[in-house]
């Protein structure tokens, strides 16, 4: 495949003149899926593949090296599994990489677990590669992204929690909105635009969101809305 981009001991050299591309590890136990994966996103705009892993450990190993922005880590791998690779990587560092998990199982354990272990996003390999781009894209710039339904299967296998699962009467009532819009996947600038305010008063209502409902991250606060009634599997806005 000529014309493919960069090797995998090779960076692609980013425009001096305009923003730093996102540095992305890709592990995958599978050489062809690997491959395919640093072809496609590499190419994608604003997306620089500066390594891979075939493994867990390896994996690990060298994001500690390359210190990329972003991991797409596979589940099942040798040696070490995706899930538990994440746990080591972002106990280990004070400024770790966002991790997105990727996996051809459409597993809500691999869900729970990706999110247990301070995954920042959950996507399937089938998924078209702009989706995939994009996954990396949005936990990059600090939020979190989870495919809808299988948010929502994971939601309705458990028993709705009590009233008292989201201090609802803590948050404002614009923050509930911000609430509802982050659990049907908007981002930020969509937030922004679709509640006609400016994107720095966005961010400032969702780090109200986090801390008063105790979230480690957007998608956590999306399952607690979730596991708590104010927003219903299915809710379109």
């Amino acid at each position: 495949m000529t014309g493919a981009g960069p090797g995998p001991g090779e960076a692609a050299t980013a425009d001096p003149t305009g923003p730093a591309p996102i540095t992305l590890l890709i592990a995958d136990d599978d050489e062809v899926t690997r491959s395919g994966l640093r072809m496609l996103l590499g190419a994608r705009p604003g997306i620089t593949v500066i390594g891979e892993a075939a493994d867990g450990v390896e994996a690990v190993e060298r994001a500690r090296l390359l210190r990329p922005d972003v991991v797409l880590m596979d589940v099942r791998m040798p040696r070490r599994n995706g899930i538990e690779a994440t746990r080591q990587l972002l106990a280990e560092s004070a400024e770790p990489p966002k991790v997105v998990v990727i996996t051809t199982f459409e597993n809500d354990g691999y869900v729970t677990a990706a999110l247990s272990a301070g995954a920042s996003g959950f996507v399937l390999k089938r998924r078209p590669v702009q989706e995939i781009a994009e996954a990396v894209r949005v936990v990059a710039a600090g939020e979190a992204i989870l495919f809808p339904a299988a948010l929502r299967r994971m939601v309705a296998a458990r028993p709705l929690g009590s009233a008292e699962a989201l201090p609802r009467a803590a948050l404002t009532g614009r923050e509930e909105e911000v609430l509802r819009s982050m659990a049907t996947g908007l981002s930020n600038p969509e937030i922004a635009a679709s509640l006609r305010v400016t994107l720095e008063t966005v961010k400032t209502h969702v780090g109200n969101v986090l801390t008063k409902l105790g979230a480690q991250n957007r998608t956590h606060a999306v399952v607690i809305a979730y596991e708590s009634g104010l927003v219903v599997p299915g809710f379109a806005g």
